[in-house]
C-alpha cells in the first residue's frame, strides 16, 4: 500500500488557504476514487482507494501543521511502510509561484514546519514529495510579510487564485497517477519539465 499524505490545518476557517494545499490536492484524489477522507486513523483523518491501479491510504493529518510527522510516522509504523519507497507528501510552497508545482524524491524543509516535522520524526529526508507552489507574499506597505509568510499563509485565498489553484490541483493529481503508474523518474521528466520554471529537475536538491 502507498501513503498519500496532503498537509494543511484542520478547521474550516483554514480551508482554502495557501497553507491547506496540499489537502485540497489529497481531495481532489479522494474525488477521482469516489471516496471520502473521513476515517480517523493515526492521527489523521483517511480513506482507503483504488488509485492507477494501486491500493492507497489517503491521509490529512488532524494534528495542525507544526505537528505533521506525528501523524505520518503513527501511520507509516502502523502500515509497515518504507518512507523511502512508499510515503508521499503533497504540501504548499512559497518559493514556487501559484500554478507550478514540482515533484522532488528527497529535499530538507526549506522553512516549512509541516515537512521539518515529517523529517524530524522519521528521521529521513528521503521521501517523496510535491511541492505546490502558492506565490510568494504580497507586500504590505512597502514591507514583506513578517513571520515567513505565515499571514498570508493562513489567509483565504481570493477568487481567482481559487482558479489556478484548481487547474494546478487536477495536474498534481495527474502527476500523482504517473509516480504510481510510470515511476517518479519518469514522472519528474514529464511534469517538472513542462512547468518551465527554470528549476534542475534533480529530486535531491531544496
Amino acid at each position: 500500500m502507498k501513503l498519500i499524505v496532503g498537509l494543511g490545518n484542520p478547521g474550516i476557517e483554514y480551508q482554502f488557504t495557501p497553507h491547506n494545499a496540499g489537502f485540497l490536492a489529497v481531495d481532489r484524489i479522494a474525488e477521482e476514487c469516489g471516496v471520502k477522507i473521513a476515517n480517523r486513523r493515526g492521527r489523521a483523518l483517511t480513506a482507503k482507494a483504488r488509485f492507477a491501479g494501486q491500493d492507497v491510504l489517503l491521509a490529512k493529518p488532524e494534528t495542525f501543521m507544526n505537528l505533521s510527522g506525528l501523524s505520518v510516522a503513527a501511520l507509516v509504523e502502523e502500515l509497515e511502510l518504507d518512507p523511502s519507497a512508499d510515503v508521499m507528501v503533497l504540501y504548499d510552497e512559497l518559493a514556487f509561484p501559484l500554478g507550478q508545482f514540482r515533484i522532488a524524491q528527497r529535499g530538507s524543509a526549506n522553512g516549512h514546519n509541516g515537512v521539518k516535522s515529517i523529517s524530524g520524526v522519521l528521521g529521513t529526508e528521503e521521501w517523496l514529495r510535491i511541492r505546490i507552489g502558492v506565490g510568494k507574499p504580497a507586500l504590505e506597505d512597502g514591507r514583506e510579510i513578517k513571520a515567513g509568510g505565515r499571514d498570508y499563509l493562513l489567509t483565504p485565498m481570493r477568487r481567482q487564485e481559487l482558479a489556478v489553484l484548481d487547474e494546478v490541483l487536477d495536474r498534481v493529481r495527474d502527476a500523482v497517477e504517473a509516480v504510481l503508474t510510470k515511476g517518479v523518474s519518469a514522472a519528474m521528466n514529464e511534469f517538472n519539465r513542462k512547468q518551465g520554471t527554470g528549476i534542475r529537475e534533480q529530486g535531491s536538491e531544496d
